[in-house]
């Protein structure tokens, strides 16, 4: 088991940028895996308001990156609708280079209505989301693998699709999101790992979407245990000491994520 640490509210008192870098530091130098932040422009996090304190995601990671050496960075999630797929994916080449290999591609279809129409961001019916976001994985693989030719599909077109430099590795894809149909299909075709929610009804829902990505895998014919699952949690104050992966696996639900 492996634990990483996701920052979703940036509302601190005492200063943003000072406690960020104290968060980064500690959790570099402590062994956890990842460090995610959220993909809003809007703050989202419960018992936040929207008008509270929020940092662009991809700024922020390349700024902890820079601040940090050995854990790894990415987004819980991206909505694939919210920036054109060849910059969402140059963003995450860029993390990658400046991190030197440290990058994860954390996308999802996106569904923050007010903060879309807030912003002036697109987010599009349902459908069109999923077919939005199984494009940019498609092209994320392309200009990953160096392959510069035309893309063409029902919502994208790309002419020439240059990635120079390329990431120093592979960017693992998490996606995020439950939906049995198409989310956990798009795991199985095209990610590294799927983030589950910690919900406490001891575990039936998580075995029962884990059935169903394993169906997916089997249809596809992947093996599920290439796949990573991670599960969001969260450790609230009084909560057990955050020593050890069991001391946190055995909290309840929201701002860690704990992967096996």
């Amino acid at each position: 088991m492996r634990i990483s640490v996701s920052v979703t509210d940036f509302s601190w008192p005492g200063g943003l940028v000072d406690n960020l870098l104290g968060i980064a530091r500690a959790a570099d130098a402590t062994g956890l895996d990842t460090l995610w932040v959220a993909d809003h422009l809007l703050q989202a996090a419960p018992g936040s308001t929207p008008d509270s304190e929020m940092l662009e995601a991809y700024t922020t990671l390349g700024f902890l990156a820079s601040a940090t050496s050995r854990i790894r960075l990415g987004t819980m999630v991206s909505a694939a609708t919210f920036r054109a797929p060849a910059l969402l994916v140059k963003a995450v080449t860029t993390l990658d280079v400046l991190s030197r290999g440290r990058a994860w591609f954390g996308i999802g279809a996106g569904y923050q209505e007010d903060e879309a129409r807030a912003m002036g961001l697109s987010l599009p019916p349902v459908p069109e989301r999923f077919e939005r976001l199984e494009e940019t994985l498609r092209i994320a693989r392309r200009m990953w693998d160096g392959d510069t030719s035309a893309f063409a599909g029902r919502h994208y077109r790309l002419e020439r699709p240059v990635n120079n430099p390329l990431p120093v590795r592979r960017p693992k894809v998490l996606i995020g999101g439950t939906g049995p149909k198409r989310t956990l299909r798009l795991v199985a075709e095209y990610a590294d790992a799927c983030n589950l929610f910690d919900i406490p009804d001891g575990g039936k829902t998580v075995r029962a979407q884990l059935e169903v990505l394993a169906r997916h895998c089997a249809d596809v014919g992947r093996p599920v245990e290439e796949i990573e699952k991670t599960i969001a949690t969260r450790l609230a104050p009084g909560s057990p000491q955050r020593t050890s992966p069991a001391d946190a696996a055995s909290s309840r639900p929201g701002g860690w994520t704990t992967s096996w």
